[in-house]
């Protein structure tokens, strides 16, 4: 995500690098390299040059602190700039009403159907709330199983009327359902097209008058670049919609329609989808997306789902079995699983600062523990409690049940063996060196 964008900002702002000061003259040819960055993102000319002129006019306005060099003033500068070009504060979601009635509109193939699952499992798990999946594409084939499935994999409950060819009926009847049987939010998920029509912003207009929606969400597919700028400003002209949702963001999108998108209907950017699972969907923030977009990282979001997967009473016993030299493999098994729910690998290294710059050119597996998973799989309960048990003629068996090499299990059982003296000599601050450790085990 953006790697593409925040190597070319990153060589643009190198340019001051050694100058005393900043003058007419350096900040010119800088930001001549951080506008055709900007435009090379897919982000619109017109805006890359108006935000290369307000950081131009506030670069020469300022006087260069004596602690900061002309370089790092710029990057603030141009991190001030890109926060505010893509929304300024983090924008929230009304959930005032009884229910609250959440309208998902956009094009086919934005991810509009998974991405409302995305939505009810991130109200459910974090909100506390009870959704219903109302499911109102009576055209596309499969849809209204479609979202079935994805109700069934997040334990939500999904109304449709497959007898029912009319969205504006079936919407009105999911939100009557909802208040009949104590669900406090409803999200209904809409037709798309393939193209814009009139027939599909009729429909949806329609829906939108009938049930009144406390929030209409657009949602877009954040690899389609300006073309995902200009569709929202044709749904926003009929529409009027609060906020929008970028999917696929994991994927090798240049990033202009999230910097972009904002200026142009002058709507906030709710959240954001980061991957394929029901728990990829993050809350955007502008301040930490123009961190990461300028290589910076973003620590904060890295903390925040770490201490989503952290339980307290799970960590005590965790504690008491390194200080009796009782960890084994099953209880390393476990922070593996917590680790792999914080999100796909190479998306958290993103949020390392300097990291995702170190390891760019770098193929990181999203299913990068699999090896080490198949060798524990591959030993029995007794072997898994006590490594040490684990003989030439057991590693052969490992080895070959796990479809690895003896070297492999050998190199697994070492690194095993360090980290848990390790951790029994750290006992209480022992988990940032595990995650190291675990890290060059890869």
């Amino acid at each position: 995500m953006f790697d593409n964008l925040s190597d070319k900002l990153d060589k643009a702002l190198h340019i001051l690098k050694g100058h005393g000061q900043i003058t007419e003259i350096n900040v010119a040819e800088t930001l001549k390299e951080v506008r055709r960055a900007l435009v090379d993102a897919d982000v619109n000319y017109k805006i890359a040059k108006d935000f290369t002129a307000r950081v131009k006019e506030k670069a020469l306005g300022q006087d260069v602190l004596k602690s900061l060099k002309p370089g790092q003033l710029m990057v603030k500068l141009v991190k001030d700039e890109l926060t505010e070009l893509m929304g300024g504060d983090v924008a929230g979601v009304d959930l005032s009403g009884t229910p609250s009635v959440i309208l998902m509109s956009g094009l086919q193939g934005s991810g509009k159907t998974t991405f409302s699952g995305k939505l009810a499992n991130f109200l459910v798990t974090k909100k506390t709330k009870k959704p219903l999946l109302v499911a109102c594409d009576v055209y596309r084939p499969a849809a209204i199983d479609q979202l079935h499935i994805v109700g069934e994999q997040i334990n939500v409950e999904v109304f449709s009327d497959r007898g029912n060819n009319d969205p504006v009926a079936i919407a009105k009847a999911g939100v009557a359902h909802a208040k009949a049987n104590g669900f406090n939010v409803v999200i209904i998920d809409t037709a798309g097209r393939l193209a814009v029509d009139e027939a599909m912003m009729t429909e949806i207009a329609n829906i939108h008058k009938a049930v009144t929606p406390n929030e209409t969400l657009f949602v877009v597919d954040a690899m389609t670049g300006q073309d995902a700028v200009n569709t929202a400003k044709a749904f926003n002209d009929v529409l009027n919609f609060d906020g929008v949702i970028l999917t696929k963001l994991d994927g090798d999108t240049r990033g202009g329609a999230a910097i972009s998108i904002k200026s142009v209907v002058n709507k906030p950017i709710k959240f954001i989808g980061t991957g394929e699972k029901m728990e990829a969907i993050d809350v955007f923030y502008p301040s930490r997306m123009a961190d990461r977009i300028l290589g910076m990282g973003d620590v904060v979001s890295l903390v925040e789902r770490a201490q989503e997967q952290f339980d307290e009473e799970e960590a005590r016993k965790l504690q008491k079995k390194i200080a009796k030299n009782q960890f084994g493999f099953d209880d390393f098994l476990k922070q593996i699983q917590q680790i792999k729910k914080m999100g796909n690998m190479k998306d958290l290294v993103g949020m390392i600062p300097g990291a995702g710059k170190m390891m760019k050119n770098m193929d990181i597996d999203d299913d990068a523990f699999k090896h080490i998973e198949a060798i524990i799989h591959s030993m029995t309960p007794a072997e898994r409690a006590k490594p040490q048990i684990i003989n030439s003629s057991r590693k052969k068996r490992i080895g070959k049940g796990s479809g690895t090499s003896i070297q492999q299990v050998n190199q697994l059982l070492k690194q095993f063996d360090q980290m848990s003296k390790m951790m029994k000599m750290m006992q209480g601050g022992g988990g940032k060196k595990m995650m190291q450790m675990m890290g060059k085990m890869r």
